[in-house]
């Protein structure tokens, strides 16, 4: 029970770290936006090609101030349509952000590595959003949690992304050779992490077999 208390407590902590995260960097999305903040260099290179890098901008700040909130048991239970009505905006988000970033990704610094980088990220991101919202079509509420976490463990990318950026910067490393690599740890080690915390709740979910099960039975379980 100890055990079982200490980690919702830590799942908690995490759970506000992210959303606290999150929203630091969709306010920052907010602020490039609207000139207000990010680096000159960028802006002008965005004005080249205005209507996608808008989508990728507002399409990842608005998935940023939302995602968090929809792992937030509390709110999901107490106000269920406000849970799905976020969700669905989300959804439509990761859509306008997702082919933002994918027209933007051969456009980014870094070369090739980047380039491929980013724009698998973006295919990828589409991918789970689509898988999500089509398990919660056919009513399937667990599948539909799985995609979404994968989903969310992608868009967090875009917080990963800045804290290796600024751990290479701090230890020296030229952005134009960090660059390259943040295109890909920002993302791929989030996944790899949700993948594991998946599989270990799938198995923890199965029910033991024994003997006496019939393994007719086996095909009930649910992943």
């Amino acid at each position: 029970m100890a055990t079982q208390r200490s980690l919702k407590v830590f799942a908690g902590i995490a759970l506000g770290l992210m959303i606290f995260l999150s929203l630091g960097i969709a306010m920052h999305g907010y602020g490039f936006q609207l000139r207000i903040s990010g680096s000159p260099t960028f802006h002008e290179r965005f004005d080249h090609y205005p209507v996608t890098s808008t989508m990728h901008v507002l399409g990842g700040a608005t998935v940023l101030l939302l995602g968090g909130f929809q792992f937030w048991g509390g709110l999901r239970r107490s106000f269920p349509a406000l849970h799905r009505n976020m969700g669905r905006v989300y959804l439509v988000f990761v859509l306008v952000g997702g082919i933002g970033g994918l027209l933007i990704a051969p456009k980014s610094d870094g070369g090739v590595s980047a380039h491929v980088g980013f724009g698998l990220l973006a295919v990828i991101w589409l991918f789970s959003g689509l898988q999500a919202y089509l398990a919660i079509r056919r009513g399937d509420v667990a599948t539909h949690r799985a995609w979404m976490i994968r989903n969310f463990s992608l868009t967090f990318g875009a917080v990963t992304l800045r804290v290796y950026l600024g751990a290479m910067t701090a230890f020296g490393i030229p952005f134009e050779e960090a660059y390259p690599t943040v295109a890909w740890v920002s993302w791929v080690p989030n996944l790899i992490l949700v993948e594991w915390y998946l599989a270990l709740f799938t198995a923890s979910r199965r029910p033991a077999r024994s003997g006496s099960v019939e393994p007719s039975h086996a095909h009930g379980a649910t992943a």
